[in-house]
C-alpha cells in the first residue's frame, strides 16, 4: 500500500478535478478531447488553485488576467510539444485572428480569462472544504 503525504492527496485530487472538469469541458464545447488535454487540466487547476491562495481577497479581473496568461502560457508549451513536435494536432487555432502559430489566439486567451471567474470560485470552495 502506498501512503500519501496529506499534500500529496490534495494534489492529486486537486489534479483530478481539474483534468476531469477540463475533460468534461472539451467534450461539450468540441465534441472530443485528447489524453493530453486531461493531462494538462489537472496540472493547470493544480496550479491555479495555489496561485489562487495568497489572491484569496484579490479582485475577481485579476485573478482573471492571471490565470488567462499562465493557462494561455501552458497552452502554447503543450502546443509546441503535442502539436508542432509530436505532429499529434490536437488543435489548430491557426484559422483565427491573433493567432501565434496556431497553438494560441486571444479567443481563447479571452475566454480563458471568463473561464476564471467560476475556477476561482472552485479554489475558494475547494480551499474551505479540503483544507
Amino acid at each position: 500500500m502506498i501512503l500519501l503525504s496529506e499534500k500529496s492527496r490534495l494534489d492529486l485530487r486537486l489534479f483530478s478535478i481539474g483534468g476531469l472538469g477540463y475533460g468534461a469541458i472539451e467534450l461539450l464545447w468540441r465534441k472530443n478531447t485528447h489524453w493530453s488535454m486531461l493531462l494538462t487540466g489537472g496540472a493547470c487547476f493544480t496550479c491555479l488553485y495555489k496561485l489562487f491562495l495568497p489572491m484569496r481577497k484579490a479582485a475577481v479581473w485579476k485573478k482573471c488576467i492571471i490565470g488567462s496568461l499562465f493557462v494561455t502560457s501552458v497552452e502554447f508549451i503543450v502546443g509546441w510539444a503535442v502539436n508542432i513536435k509530436g505532429k499529434l494536432r490536437v488543435w489548430d487555432y491557426s484559422t483565427q485572428p491573433f493567432n501565434f502559430r496556431g497553438q494560441i489566439c486571444l479567443l481563447y486567451s479571452t475566454i480563458w480569462g471568463l473561464l476564471m471567474i467560476p475556477v476561482s470560485w472552485l479554489c475558494e470552495h475547494l480551499r474551505k472544504k479540503l483544507a
